[in-house]
C-alpha cells in the first residue's frame, strides 16, 4: 500500500467516526427536544386550569371587596345618623332636662331646709380655682371696711 491510500483510509476512518459522533450528538438532540415538547405540553396543560383557577379567585375577591365597601359605606351612614341623633337629642331634651333638674334640686334644697339644732355650713368662696373659708373671708371684709 501506498502513502496515499494508507492517508485515504485515515480520511476515511476520520470522516467515519465524526459522522458517527454527529449522527450520536443529534439522537440526543432529538430525545431532548422530545422530552423538552412533552414537558411544555405537560405545563400548558396544568397552567391553564391553574389560570383559570386564579382568574374565578381574583373575581371573588373583588366581589367581596365590593361587599365590604358597601358596609363600610353603610356602617358610615349610620355612624352620622347617630351623631345627629345624639345632636338633635341634646338639644331638645337637654335644656329642659337641665332646667328640671335645677328646679328639682332647689325644691329639695327649700323643703328639705335645715334643721334647727344643726349649726350652719360655714359660706365658701371660690377665688380663682380656690375656696376660701368664710371665716378668712370675713376678716377680709372687715379689713376692706376698716381701709
Amino acid at each position: 500500500m501506498s502513502g496515499g491510500e494508507v492517508a485515504g483510509i485515515l480520511v476515511a476512518v476520520f470522516w467515519a467516526i465524526l459522522v458517527s459522533f454527529l449522527a450520536v450528538a443529534l439522537a440526543r438532540l432529538a430525545q431532548t427536544l422530545r422530552a423538552t415538547t412533552k414537558l411544555v405540553a405537560d405545563v400548558t396543560d396544568q397552567a391553564v386550569p391553574l389560570l383559570a383557577d386564579a382568574s374565578s379567585a381574583v373575581r371573588s375577591a373583588q366581589t367581596q371587596i365590593d361587599r365590604v365597601d358597601a358596609i363600610a359605606s353603610d356602617v358610615q351612614e349610620v355612624t352620622s345618623n347617630a351623631s345627629a341623633l345624639s345632636t338633635t337629642v341634646a338639644s331638645t331634651f337637654g335644656g329642659p332636662l337641665v332646667k328640671v333638674a335645677a328646679f328639682g334640686y332647689g325644691v329639695r334644697r327649700a323643703l328639705g331646709g335645715r334643721k334647727d339644732d344643726e349649726p350652719a355650713a360655714p359660706a365658701r368662696r371660690t377665688v380663682v380655682g380656690r375656696t376660701v373659708p368664710g371665716a378668712r373671708r370675713e376678716k377680709r371684709n372687715l379689713r376692706g371696711k376698716r381701709d
